[in-house]
Order: structure tokens, then sequence, then C-alpha cells
């Protein structure tokens, strides 16, 4: 009877850790992602992200070989328990390809970072928004693989939600992308743990280049 209700309460404990994670990664947490494109907006401006197959493509090749994978790799490095948190933001200062990019990940972990000590009576220092969400996690009893999933599942539909309304596609089409890259978080997300700062590679140059013309861009719709 002990071993059964033992087990029915870590089991309500990581219904709830999973809960609390989330709702921070839900859009009605206040961290703006909505304003933000990862230089979407120049990609769609440009016409080299016009349709659901070139979205899906921007995004897949995000995930495995630019944002995505590094953030993945901070995120689950900021983790552990004995993380250089000023290190790792460090970092991620340094692995950003410009300024906006920069701007996006620093604006956003601040944002994060007071909601969080907001809920919690803390008064954690703000940090890249990879690093702020892992440091905020160590807590929960969830497996890093799954806080960087769902990471990075909430940063794919907030772009795919941004994307839908400029390109423009269907709401069916956007939700398609979003269902067809779960392989690709996941593999990612599973990729990522044991892995540090200097295992990450950035081949997405496309954003890259994307993300400094917007800097300029004459017509902004988003801050990124």
């Amino acid at each position: 009877m002990a071993t059964i209700t033992i087990t029915a309460m870590l089991i309500a404990m990581s219904d709830a850790d999973l809960l609390t994670l989330t709702h921070w990664l839900s859009p009605v947490f206040p961290v703006g992602g909505y304003a933000y494109s990862q230089a979407l907006e120049t990609a769609i401006a440009d016409g080299d992200v016009k349709d659901s197959a070139s979205l899906a493509d921007w995004l897949r090749f995000t995930l495995t070989d630019g944002s995505g994978q590094a953030d993945a790799i901070l995120l689950t490095s900021a983790m552990a328990p004995d993380a250089d948190l000023a290190g790792l933001n460090f970092w991620a200062a340094a692995l950003a390809p410009s300024a906006e990019r920069w701007q996006e990940t620093s604006e956003q972990g601040a944002a994060f970072t007071r909601a969080v000590n907001d809920l919690r009576g803390e008064s954690a220092t703000a940090a890249a928004l990879p690093i702020a969400v892992g440091r905020a996690a160590r807590g929960l009893d969830l497996a890093t693989h799954r806080v960087a999933a769902l990471y990075l599942q909430s940063m794919i539909a907030t772009l795919v939600t941004g994307a839908v309304r400029h390109i423009p596609l269907g709401q069916a089409a956007g939700q398609k992308i979003i269902a067809a890259l779960q392989p690709t978080i996941l593999a990612v997300a599973e990729d990522a743990p044991g892995k540090s700062p200097i295992d990450i590679r950035s081949a997405t140059f496309g954003a890259d280049r994307a993300s400094m013309i917007h800097e300029t861009q004459e017509t902004r719709i988003f801050r990124t």
C-alpha cells in the first residue's frame, strides 16, 4: 500500500511539473514571443519562404542546424546542478549571429526571468531564454530531453503562427507543419543532453543573413 501511495504521489508531482512547464512555454506567459520572427519576416518578404514546403524546410534546418539545436544544448546544459550559468550566457551571446538574434533571446529571457521570479518570489538574474528556462526547470521532476522538446515545440509553434499570417497560409497548413516536425523536435531534444556549447554547430547561413538584413529592413512588423 505504501509503495502504491508513493508511486501515486510521484506521478502527481510529475504531472504538476509538466503543467508548470507547459504554462511557462505557453503563449500566455509574458515573454512577448509573438513580437519576434527569427528573421522569418525577411525570408517571407524576399520570397525564400513562400509556401508550406519552404516554411517546413526553413524550420527543419533551424531545428537541426541553427537556433534549435543551439538552444537545446544551452537549455540542457543550464539544467545541470553545477552549471556555469554566467559562462553559458557568454556562449549564448557569442553564438548569436546578429544583433537582432541576441536581442531576441536576451529580451525574452529577461521577460521570462521576471515572470518566474514573480511566481516563485525569487531574484534570479536575467539570462538568454534557453538558459533562463533551463535554470528554472532544474527543480522540476522532468527529464532534460523532455524539457528541451517542449521548449522547441513552443518555439516552432510561435514561428508557424507568425508565418501563417504573413505568407499567408491557412491554419490547417500551419498545424500540419507543426505535426510533421515532431520527429525532428524529438531527435534534436534527445541529442542535446550531455553536450556542451562547444558542440554547437551552425549551418543556417540564409537565416543568419536574413537576421542581419532585417535590422535595416524598411517595413517591419516583427522586432527581429
